[in-house]
């Protein structure tokens, strides 16, 4: 019996892209899921899809912004399951544009969906999460631990994930909860979103794609969800892929100079 048979783990962002692909890996490994997604017709065809698979599947219509919709994501898991295991947290988006051109009202948006959505989302759970000494999984991104050019407001709230998450692992250590942050490149999708640059001109073209430009390959998403449910399993406090990615972070860290140019030279 595996350790994800019969646990209960709640997915935002879980109706599409990398958090369904996420919400599926734990699925297939004999969890039971609540998946939770903003638009209805999203939800209930992957609910559906997922329930054709063998996997057992609440979903739930929310706006995890909405700190009252957040508390009724962890209310009706709890009624439909008895409690909670693990929340992963990967509602959110990115966004293209020039940092100093890019509306205010765009920050306040990305804060509210990538930090304020994350945050109330956990806090709901937490009590829950404390009782089975469960999981919080925050998916940040490698731009949580280095800013890049083009990418408007989505840094900012990144590095502000990546902030909460270390925080909140100091501080529930003695509660048992295990804290990961993930932080990924690009993607791979089958259909590449393509995002508009509504502030800016004379912006690259490839910083349209996912990942703003970077120099890397694109991640196999059902790859990354298969790591992070091992990194739960043995309660590891992050996860960055590519892993060598990390040497940038130190190089930066020591010597923000040289950090900068390799960014410049890798976007």
């Amino acid at each position: 019996m595996g350790y994800w048979k019969d646990k209960i783990v709640l997915v935002t962002g879980g109706s599409n892209g990398l958090g369904r692909v996420i919400a599926e890996t734990f699925g297939e490994a004999g969890a039971k899921l609540a998946i939770v997604g903003l638009e209805p017709n999203d939800v209930a065809q992957t609910a559906e899809e997922m329930k054709a698979k063998g996997i057992e599947v609440l979903p739930i219509v929310a706006n995890v912004t909405k700190p009252e919709d957040a508390q009724r994501i962890v209310d009706e898991t709890v009624a439909r399951y008895g409690g909670i295991d693990a929340l992963v947290n990967a509602a959110g988006r990115t966004h293209r544009g020039y940092l100093m051109k890019t509306p205010l009202q765009e920050f306040d948006d990305l804060w509210r969906l990538n930090v304020l959505g994350t945050i109330a989302c956990t806090q709901a759970a937490y009590p829950k999460l404390v009782e089975r000494r469960g999981h919080v999984v925050n998916i940040g991104s490698l731009a949580a631990k280095s800013a890049a050019r083009w990418v408007g407001a989505y840094p900012v709230t990144k590095h502000a994930v990546a902030a909460f998450s270390q925080q909140l692992r100091l501080e529930s250590k003695p509660d048992g909860l295990h804290v990961l942050l993930v932080c990924p490149g690009p993607v791979k999708r089958n259909n590449p979103r393509l995002y508009a640059l509504k502030e800016a001109e004379g912006i690259p073209e490839s910083a349209l794609m996912p990942g703003g430009g970077v120099k890397v390959g694109k991640i196999d998403p059902k790859k990354l969800a298969q790591k992070i449910l091992r990194k739960c399993e043995k309660r590891s406090p992050e996860l960055v892929v590519p892993g060598k990615a990390r040497i940038l972070f130190a190089i930066a860290q020591i010597c923000p100079k040289l950090g900068d140019w390799i960014v410049l030279k890798s976007t």
